[in-house]
């Protein structure tokens, strides 16, 4: 229908309940990040919500007038309705960048306006490397198998997005189970509320309404200003001053980049397989863009296009929600109304959405790939588990140190590991299977789909790249490095091997796997 007849309306009425899902996403990381850098960092409250929250509210705009633009152009293409790409802040980037970067300067220098100019020289250069995604994007979104970018997103969708807000849910289940039953009702069950109320939105009252009974939420204004952006050449530049004198930092920054503009890629293919296409390079330059115009303003936290677009796309929005999201969050920013919102609204009311979008995202792949393929999703959701052990045992020895408890070993100590084997906790395996979950779910995704279909030079090839990758310790290493082999790497190569030699030896009627179904990967008719 490309007739001049079609007419691609921005705002729809589902726009509105797709709003309040992506704004609460973006609400709940800017209060977590706001929180942590106030509290646990030490910086002062005209940082925060002075120069951070701002800094944040302007990558986010200028992302979302992109994206709007690229939503228009696509519905013209194809002539039908189309959902506009969500777009915010890395929720894992985010946590990397606070903990990996901002954190040791920190907790090195005790000085926190130093760990805020290394965050924002930290993501200004993350913002390049991300935006030079665009060089290789589309020739890995066409080797890569779906099952294996999207099977690392359902990892990342299970554990982080899914399971810890879920945890939430239930240390605070008088104001948790409020909001979850709506969502469920609502977004999960798509059946009609009182009113057409949306149900991101009656979750949050609900949930508000629950936490002011029980005495959780306050209202006040501190915090309540007017904090125009600006921008902050000096204090960026003197940030990555500090980033070339200490080029360890790099080390961290360089592979989480690398993630940021393979889960853009990864997205990218999760709205394909909803039925909207958008051009990957661009959008990885937009979230590259829009990241380093952040650290300009104040903010290092870098700017993705989201995971669960085939949420939206569900719920019928247009463009509508994200212009919402574009306009409220940065008027809240301007005017300091998160850190009212902080009090308002407990965590514990927005993280069912959460958990809703961890759904949408894992059964629309489920629905997205031949049914072979979701061995090759599974695989590659594993590396993200192993990643979730990680953090919550570093967690445990961090609280363990914090209530008094003497002479702690640090995760890695030789002792340590030896003990936690004999209990059956593999570290060592985790270990390794956490450092660049990422890239390895993606990896052992794409090989283990490229079997199922017979594809072995290109399971081969995957196999390879892990080889290399591990040996400069972009995978399975803490830092990178000059290349050496390890026995992961060494494991990748003899694979590679198998992969390329074995079949030259057998008949092409002997490599074909009966048991499989040949059947194209299903996807989503167009509107």
């Amino acid at each position: 229908m490309r007739d001049g007849s079609y007419t691609y309306k921005l705002f729809h009425r589902s726009d509105f309940s797709a709003f309040w899902a992506l704004f609460t996403d973006n609400l709940i990381n800017l209060m977590v990040l706001a929180g942590i850098c106030q509290f646990v960092f030490q910086m002062p409250a005209d940082i925060v919500y002075g120069r951070i929250v701002p800094g944040a509210a302007i990558a986010i705009l200028a992302g979302i007038a992109v994206y709007v633009g690229l939503a228009k152009r696509a519905a013209a293409e194809h002539g039908r309705d189309v959902t506009a790409m969500p777009y915010g802040i890395s929720t894992p980037v985010m946590f990397v960048y606070l903990f990996g970067v901002i954190g040791p300067i920190y907790w090195s220098t005790n000085d926190p306006l130093l760990a805020w100019q290394v965050g924002i020289g930290a993501g200004f250069m993350g913002g390049i490397v991300a935006a030079m995604g665009a060089l290789i994007g589309p020739w890995l979104k066409r080797v890569t198998p779906r099952a294996g970018m999207l099977g690392t997103l359902c990892g990342i969708a299970l554990v982080f997005i899914g399971t810890v807000p879920l945890a939430t849910v239930f240390e605070n289940p008088f104001i948790g189970f409020a909001s979850m039953i709506i969502i469920l009702w609502g977004l999960v069950g798509r059946f009609r509320l009182p009113f057409n109320i949306p149900a991101g939105l009656l979750a949050l009252i609900v949930g508000t309404i629950v936490a002011f009974a029980i005495g959780e939420a306050k209202i006040s204004t501190d915090g309540v200003g007017f904090y125009p952006p600006m921008p902050y050449i000096g204090d960026l530049i003197a940030g990555i001053q500090h980033l070339f004198a200490n080029p360890e930092l790099f080390l961290v920054l360089v592979p989480v980049q690398i993630y940021n503009f393979i889960e853009t890629m990864n997205n990218v293919e999760s709205a394909e397989a909803a039925g909207d296409h958008y051009p990957v390079a661009t959008c990885q330059i937009t979230d590259g863009v829009g990241t380093m115009i952040g650290a300009v303003f104040g903010s290092p936290f870098p700017t993705t296009a989201y995971i669960g677009h085939p949420a939206y796309k569900r719920m019928g929005a247009h463009a509508g929600y994200i212009i919402g999201v574009g306009v409220v969050i940065p008027v809240a920013a301007f005017l300091g109304l998160l850190a009212f919102l902080n009090n308002l609204i407990p965590v514990a009311a927005a993280a069912p959405v959460l958990v809703f979008v961890a759904l949408s995202l894992i059964t629309n792949t489920a629905h997205s790939v031949k049914t072979d393929h979701m061995a090759a999703v599974t695989f590659a959701m594993m590396p993200h588990v192993s990643a979730f052990l990680m953090v919550k045992w570093g967690s445990l020895i961090g609280a363990l140190g914090a209530v008094g408890v003497a002479g702690l070993p640090q995760l890695g100590d030789e002792a340590l590991t030896a003990a936690l084997l004999q209990q059956g906790a593999h570290f060592e395996g985790h270990l390794a299977l956490s450092q660049g979950a990422i890239l390895t779910g993606l990896i052992w995704g794409a090989i283990v789909a490229s079997v199922i279909d017979g594809n072995f030079r290109n399971a081969g090839g995957f196999a390879l790249a892990a080889a290399i990758m591990s040996a400069f310790g972009i995978i399975h290493g803490a830092s990178l490095h000059w290349p050496e082999l390890s026995g992961v790497s060494a494991g990748y190569l003899i694979s590679a091997a198998f992969l390329y030699i074995y079949p030259l030896f057998h008949k092409e009627d002997e490599l074909v796997n009966e048991n499989v179904v040949v059947e194209e990967a299903p996807t989503t008719p167009a509107e």
